[in-house]
């Protein structure tokens, strides 16, 4: 063949491949996002919080779809409200005010939602996704707070200081398999520890008062006594029966270096918790510069978007893996358990090497 019939085919065979790569659309809009405005996270989310705004003689007031997004903007970045002012063309003031009432409004409105009370089949379901997935029994989810990076709040001397030497509040929460919250409580000083917040907190009078709704205790296979359901804490947490703990020490008996490995794979749970809540809200990266009242507003509202986000589009699995931005809180060492208490973490401890309770790889582990 010559240059001439050479080029004519190449053309020829170009074209043909192009045709067949070339898809037929079936619509100009996909009926899925077609139905954005109905359905649609942003305006599902946006509708619920909708207060009307009225406008005055002297301006236009701003739209809720701006003050909704502003204040995503703000929580989802490490934006402060001075770069808002300039993007947005918003006041300060104003700007300070509308994301504290965007905050103050997810929480009342979506809290009940994304954050309900469990009640006893809601605390059977969540252990046995922790059985299922941590092989871990009668678990009602995992406990563990981070301190929160907060400006030094004016005339509070070392209240908000902390161990690690940076101002905080704290933030204590409860963690389903599923890595969302369950309970958060909000607020406390930097300076305490663990075990002072969890017991000034009212999931623990709620414990106190048997009004949690939680099952009532049952048999476990190989475990001759009926075992009550708890939640799994570090070291930072006192034994309790509705609590478990690590055994302390470095020198351990394989039976109890077992129990602490099982205990921690389903304390993992809340840690990669908050890391998907920090990756995600990236406002954790940097100190909230506002006043404790407002950054308490920020960080439950953050917690219920974290469920709202999680139930919707999952998570990414690099997000589990590091914390950015939050520290743990420090230890008190003083915390003892009585025999009665003792007596249930040692059951399921032979529980983990019986053969009912033995995973195959645990060994390997500890």
């Amino acid at each position: 063949m010559d240059d001439e019939e050479v080029a004519i085919f190449a053309y020829t065979a170009l074209k043909i491949i192009r045709e067949k790569k070339r898809v037929q659309r079936k619509w100009w809009v996909h009926p899925i996002n077609s139905e954005r405005l109905l359905h649609g996270d942003f305006y599902t989310l946006y509708s619920r919080l909708r207060a009307d705004n009225v406008n005055t003689n002297m301006r236009s007031a701003i739209p809720p779809e701006e003050m909704l997004a502003v204040t995503l903007r703000y929580l989802g970045s490490t934006n402060n409200l001075h770069d808002l002012h300039y993007a947005y063309r918003i006041g300060r003031s104003t700007l300070s005010n509308i994301v504290q009432t965007v905050c103050q409004q997810i929480w009342d409105v979506m809290s009940s939602e994304c954050m309900p009370t469990p009640n006893e089949e809601d605390w059977k379901k969540i252990a046995e996704g922790f059985q299922h997935r941590a092989n871990f029994p009668h678990c009602l989810g995992a406990v563990d707070g981070k301190h929160i990076r907060i400006t030094k709040p004016p005339g509070s001397a070392s209240l908000y200081f902390n161990y690690k030497h940076f101002y905080s509040i704290v933030l204590l929460a409860v963690a389903d398999s599923n890595y969302r919250f369950t309970y958060i409580h909000v607020g406390s000083f930097g300076k305490d520890s663990d075990s002072t917040i969890f017991k000034n907190s009212s999931l623990w009078d709620k414990l106190q008062n048997n009004s949690l709704n939680i099952p009532s205790p049952n048999f476990i296979p190989s475990i001759n006594i009926p075992i009550p359901y708890a939640f799994v804490g570090d070291e930072a947490f006192g034994l309790s029966t509705n609590v478990l703990r690590p055994y302390a020490g470095k020198y351990l008996q394989d039976i109890k270096r077992t129990f602490n490995y099982r205990l921690s794979r389903a304390r993992r749970y809340v840690e990669c918790s908050f890391g998907i809540l920090s990756n995600k809200w990236r406002i954790f990266h940097r100190p909230i510069d506002v006043n404790v009242e407002f950054a308490i507003d920020i960080v439950k509202c953050c917690c219920v978007l974290h469920n709202f986000v999680r139930d919707r589009d999952g998570f990414k699995f690099d997000d589990t893996l590091t914390i950015t931005g939050m520290e743990d809180l420090d230890y008190d060492n003083n915390l003892y358990a009585n025999r009665s208490v003792n007596r249930y973490r040692d059951a399921l401890a032979n529980y983990f090497v019986s053969e009912d309770g033995q995973i195959s790889w645990q060994n390997e582990k500890i």
